[in-house]
């Protein structure tokens, strides 16, 4: 990389707005989220009801995390109708939009796990911990066979999600080690360690979104030059490789892999926009 900061031709090109769109985009709606949930308990003024395992906005509209309602039923508890509603309609947006959107999107911990990232860029940390990636899978699974067999939803023992947002309601507290300990991880442990190799609600919704319809699409290939910035800030960067440099094998230029995230930071720092949001059909080059 000769030295060079990631994204500095894009800015070039694009100004740093231009460069950084999708990034503001997504840190607004997870702000805008988290403050709704916050909203409540803090303020008294009760948009939305509940978390983001289940939640009730304007007491209209349930919306329940698939994955918690999945473990409830292995432990032998039905969600009420509404629960199973929201998990419903959870289930059909990210079947849509892509599974792994929560973790882009949507969840708070990726601020965290994002935040360790940049810190561990600024600081030069070399070195990582290896876990494969099939890990998070096991763990996974793990839960859901813990949960049929204790009779308890294991996974929110530990929830960071849950534990960020106790921690904000009521102050410091116990909620804050497990916080801690993910962007510590991430930090010094193991580079995008967390939501890469870990996190079981990134493999569930990974799952989910297999065949969603949008994706990230490698729609200007050709104009590629190797820059290498897009496999830098990528959180799953092995999924660029195949619809980026698979021309010669005859592979689409979309983004396939259920891992991906749709984050859009390849398209920011890309300064040739090679990629685009589309869909997994359009496997034609502009």
């Amino acid at each position: 990389m000769s030295g060079k900061r990631i994204g500095a031709e894009a800015v070039a090109e694009k100004g740093w707005l231009g460069a950084h769109r999708w990034l503001i985009l997504r840190r607004l709606t997870q702000s805008a989220i988290l403050a709704l949930f916050l909203l409540g308990p803090l303020a008294g003024i009760w948009i939305v009801k509940g978390n983001l395992n289940y939640s009730y906005t304007l007491d209209l509209l349930p919306l329940t995390d698939p994955y918690v309602a999945l473990q409830s039923l292995l432990t032998g508890h039905v969600p009420e109708t509404l629960g199973l509603a929201g998990a419903g309609i959870a289930l059909v947006f990210y079947l849509l939009v892509g599974g792994r959107v929560y973790c882009s999107w949507v969840c708070p911990v990726n601020v965290v796990t994002d935040a360790a990232g940049w810190l561990r860029d600024r600081l030069g940390i070399k070195g990582s911990a290896h876990l494969p990636r099939q890990t998070r899978y096991w763990i996974l699974a793990a839960t859901l066979l813990g949960s049929a067999a204790s009779g308890v939803v294991l996974w929110e023992l530990v929830n960071p999600v849950s534990m960020l947002h106790r921690g904000l309601i009521f102050g410091l507290g116990a909620a804050w080690t497990v916080v801690l300990a993910v962007f510590l991880f991430d930090l010094f442990v193991m580079s995008r360690g967390w939501c890469g190799r870990l996190c079981p609600v990134g493999a569930f919704y990974s799952l989910l979104g297999r065949w969603s319809p949008l994706r990230v699409r490698a729609a200007k290939r050709s104009a590629c030059n190797d820059c290498m910035d897009c496999f830098e800030v990528c959180p799953e960067p092995q999924v660029i490789r195949p619809a980026l440099k698979g021309a010669a094998k005859g592979v689409g230029p979309v983004i396939l892999a259920p891992s991906c995230t749709n984050c859009g930071r390849c398209i920011d720092v890309c300064s040739k926009d090679v990629f685009r949001f589309g869909l997994r059909g359009n496997q034609r080059e502009d």
